[in-house]
């Protein structure tokens, strides 16, 4: 009876500590979860306002460049990049792992089969088998398999991170090889008036009309325009042997690419959902406090007494099958175990583990700030380039429109050619800027598509 009541006294006691324990750690949990929740909800208020669409059907970053040619481009990145390959086989690996985790939980069973011989007599066989089961009482294995799955399910979003990411990066490499493509045309137009107007310095220096300081200035600015459209042309390769290495290949496959800049789609009142708890790093910090909690969870729970089931069967005979089947020896052990002292090891593990949670949470709130940043500098510039475009172009206008003045000027013999040329290479200027604008304000709307939380549908 005293060993009875003694050990119903012990278990009652654990359970009470254990609720205790169970009691503070699910407080800090709807702590933190509820403070990142409020902060995100706080942030989407602060950038989206009341105005929040609420659309259904979902839009993939691809959607934003309508074009079957990088649609197939980013399929096959998707398929062979190779840093996304290896992203895929260690998630793969965390997969598996959760079956492991899971079998902690259920019983686990073991034979053996020897034989023994020596001399003057016959050879025995001995055969032993044993069923082992952790009761898990205080829910410590299953919260070690809720910590695992969380942190599988993290690595699922950051995996799906990485695929938005280089969807982005496949879209942008696009887009530069057009603004290089447009570049080099540009140049090429620019060389050919260059050239046209040198043979025309030549030969008026020929003829005695000309000086050798305006020839010198014209061959100048022709090897200079050769020397860009040679940078031009390389970086028009390089862009394509960049696009190559997203896409995983040896040899380029791309053959096809847009000779004018494609529409790239950016309408935040026709997004589906303006949300930032749509990108996938910020899914997997919250899961990871999650994971971090269910860990402190079972950290504390080292600390309280285990509970173990075992039963064995045994037996030996000179004959096998008497051994296998005739009369086995069985036994049925419960052990009631309870660490006692470790030199605090437990109790700083369950500390250490508190502070993990805590760490979690500020690594939450680093990437919430990062979205946020990421959100409103891409909205930021999408503004300004807009108005830079605005202006670029209103002093393309005048600027073409000068050129005409001046050439109708040198025609007549009002200006001279210095003064023409000048009016020429502005022009041409202003087009590479405004060129460029282009190209930054398109590969800011897919940055801004990737803040917004916009991935890939290929899982």
């Amino acid at each position: 009876m005293i060993p009875s009541r003694v050990l119903s006294i012990t278990v009652c006691s654990a359970l009470a500590i254990m609720i205790a324990g169970c009691s503070s750690t699910a407080d800090n949990q709807a702590s933190y979860y509820q403070t990142a929740e409020t902060s995100l909800q706080q942030e989407n208020q602060r950038i989206f306002g009341e105005s929040t669409a609420q659309q259904s059907g979902a839009i993939d970053l691809a959607d934003l460049i309508p074009d079957e040619n990088l649609k197939t481009l980013i399929n096959n990145a998707l398929a062979g990049n190779p840093s996304l390959q290896q992203t895929l086989l260690s998630l793969k690996a965390s997969e598996l792992g959760l079956v492991s985790t899971h079998a902690d939980r259920l019983p686990s069973a073991s034979a053996s089969l020897s034989t023994s011989r020596s001399e003057g007599s016959d050879t025995e066989f001995s055969l032993s088998s044993s069923v082992s089961w952790q009761l898990d009482i205080w829910s410590q294995l299953a919260d070690a398999e809720q910590a695992a799955t969380k942190s599988y399910q993290s690595d699922v979003a950051l995996f799906r991170a990485a695929q938005a990411s280089l969807v982005a990066s496949v879209m942008k490499s696009w887009l530069e090889l057009v603004s290089s493509y447009r570049a080099i045309v540009i140049e090429e137009k620019r060389l050919a008036l260059l050239e046209t107007n040198e043979a025309l310095i030549i030969q008026r220096f020929r003829n005695g009309l000309g000086t050798l300081e305006s020839l010198d200035e014209a061959q100048t600015s022709t090897s200079k325009s050769r020397s860009d459209l040679a940078e031009y042309k390389e970086t028009l390769a390089s862009n394509k042997r960049a696009l190559q290495l997203l896409l995983g290949e040896q040899q380029s496959s791309i053959k096809n690419y847009p000779t004018e800049y494609p529409d790239v789609w950016l309408d935040l009142s026709a997004l589906p959902q303006q949300d930032l708890a749509l990108r996938p790093d910020l899914q997997a910090a919250y899961l990871a406090i999650e994971a971090a909690d269910y860990n402190a969870s079972v950290a504390y729970k080292e600390m309280l007494p285990s509970l173990n089931l075992s039963a064995s069967l045994s037996d030996s005979s000179t004959s096998l099958r008497d051994a296998l089947f005739v009369s086995p020896v069985w036994s049925l052990l419960g052990q009631l175990s309870a660490p006692l002292f470790q030199a605090g090891t437990l109790k700083a593990n369950h500390e250490i583990a508190k502070l993990e949670v805590v760490q979690s949470y500020q690594s939450y709130r680093e990437t919430l700030l990062n979205a946020v940043n990421e959100v409103q500098n891409a909205i930021g510039q999408e503004k300004v380039l807009n108005t830079q475009q605005q202006h670029i172009q209103k002093a393309l206008t005048s600027a073409r429109s000068n050129r005409q003045q001046y050439e109708q000027k040198y025609r007549s013999g009002l200006v001279e050619l210095s003064d023409l040329i000048s009016a020429q290479q502005a022009v041409f200027d202003l087009e590479a800027e405004l060129d460029t604008l282009q190209y930054q304000q398109l590969s800011n709307r897919v940055d801004l598509g990737l803040a917004l939380g916009l991935g890939s549908s290929n899982t």
